[in-house]
């Protein structure tokens, strides 16, 4: 069965539920704290600033953000499309980000990708229809599926502070690459989101730094 974390309550059912199957997550509960509702608007526009926060640090991606939804009000498809190369440029986006986000919208435009629909999907297979569209990788999709969709169940497993934190959270000797995150959190099925929420704010917890990629809003 597939949830999704829209509300509060959505958020404290998600938690009950894997401290029920898991309760390793118990202590992690207790120094971290009740991780926040982490949403994002799910639309083009809510993919495009996922691709910009790539490997950027948050005031960098937050200033190109600014600059792009000013240019381009309101940022959809259609204006990403018509949009000239060199003015991204100028507004800070790479040319691998310029070259992704033409892909999406291209994708949204034919009928590829239909983002409205991904909500009837599993994590899986969602994360499948993401990231067969070009540019988008298994962290872009994990991160949309999590953050901008309230997906219940999706895994970014890619992504570093998550592995980092699972390390210290359940005292791994080396910390877990990618692929050994999915059988890791398959226990956890379906409400890894959740414990990916209360991982990130571990993280910060016991690191004293943001592990979260996408601020909550």
């Amino acid at each position: 069965m597939t949830f999704f974390i829209h509300t509060e309550a959505d958020l404290e059912k998600g938690i009950n539920e894997l401290v029920d199957a898991d309760p390793r997550f118990v202590p992690v509960l207790a120094v971290a704290g009740r991780p926040p509702l982490r949403r994002r608007e799910g639309s083009f526009a809510g993919l495009a600033s996922i691709v910009i926060s790539q490997q950027l640090s948050t005031a960098s991606a937050n200033a190109i953000w600014t600059r792009l939804s000013a240019a381009y009000d309101p940022l959809e498809p259609a204006a990403m499309l018509r949009a000239r190369t060199q003015r991204l440029k100028r507004i800070g986006l790479s040319s691998a980000k310029i070259r992704t986000l033409k892909a999406i919208a291209s994708a949204i435009k034919s009928g590829e990708l239909d983002l409205g629909r991904l909500g009837t999907h599993d994590a899986d297979d969602a994360h499948k229809i993401l990231t067969s569209v070009h540019g988008i990788g298994p962290w872009t999709a994990d991160i949309y599926l999590l953050v901008c969709l309230g997906h219940s169940d999706a895994w970014p497993a890619g992504d570093l502070a998550l592995q980092e934190a699972t390390r210290v959270a359940f005292a791994l000797e080396q910390r877990p690459t990618a692929r050994q995150m999915g059988p890791l959190a398959d226990p956890w099925r379906p409400w890894r989101a959740v414990a990916a929420r209360l991982l990130w704010t571990y993280y910060r917890a016991v690191k004293g730094r943001e592990g979260a990629p996408i601020k909550a809003t």
